[in-house]
């Protein structure tokens, strides 16, 4: 009798056990890996900002690692940049004009190491990587240089994101950036803001008014900016 008794009272703990509910701790396991889960494959539906400030991260990453070898370059030449020095010594002097702007990275690919340092994640309109400096051009760079820039003026812009304008044409590769004359961001790079690398070796991501603030910085009425415009 005993027995039977027990039996019955065992199958009824056990029909019991399987029709109870989740327990509030099993169910805050369950959300918390489900959440873990969705961060994972779909980060994108919790911070739909997360893309691009990574890419602007890897924008600015890019150009300190351009300023490094710009400098490392100078060391071994004198304290001077590739746009200082003729073609027969080594340098770019012949090429600060017309769609040349890549040759000043080309001659500097031992100090580059890889052409991607030089692309902007976020340009969309130059989606092609270079994997080597032997196939290297205008499309596969994102950045301006600024011949005008002075070593010894730490606010001097140096080099920075291709999208700036002020509503005036480039002329044979040039763009004069001047005081007179507002600029401003496209929104083709980092949605109408831009990233400048300073002559300190400093990178600033301002908006248009920081833009117009950096250009009155530079003390120089113009500012000959050389642009990546495609080949000819």
């Amino acid at each position: 009798m005993k027995n039977t008794q027990q039996g019955a009272f065992t199958k009824t703990s056990l029909y019991h056990q399987r029709e109870r509910g989740l327990t509030l701790v099993e169910l805050l396991v369950v959300l918390a890996v489900a959440t873990i889960l969705a961060l994972v494959f779909f980060p994108q539906t919790f911070d739909r900002n997360a893309k691009p400030r990574v890419m602007r991260i890897q924008c600015i990453n890019n150009l300190k690692q351009t300023s490094l070898a710009f400098r490392v370059w100078a060391g071994d030449n004198g304290g001077k940049y590739p746009m200082e020095i003729s073609e027969t010594n080594g340098g770019t002097l012949e090429y600060v004009t017309g769609p040349n702007l890549f040759r000043h990275f080309q001659v500097m690919s031992n100090e580059l190491s890889t052409p991607k340092v030089v692309l902007c994640p976020a340009d969309y309109s130059r989606t092609e990587l270079a994997t080597n400096f032997v196939f290297f051009n205008n499309s596969n760079v994102s950045f301006f240089v600024n011949l005008d820039a002075s070593k010894t003026n730490s606010q001097d812009i140096w080099f920075g994101d291709n999208n700036i304008t002020n509503n005036t044409p480039i002329k044979n590769g040039i763009f004069e950036l001047t005081r007179n004359r507002p600029a401003a961001w496209t929104d083709e790079t980092h949605h109408k803001v831009g990233n400048l690398l300073l002559s300190d070796g400093s990178v600033q991501q301002v908006s248009q008014t920081g833009l117009r603030t950096a250009v009155q910085n530079t003390g120089l009425a113009t500012n000959r900016l050389q642009m990546p415009i495609f080949g000819q």
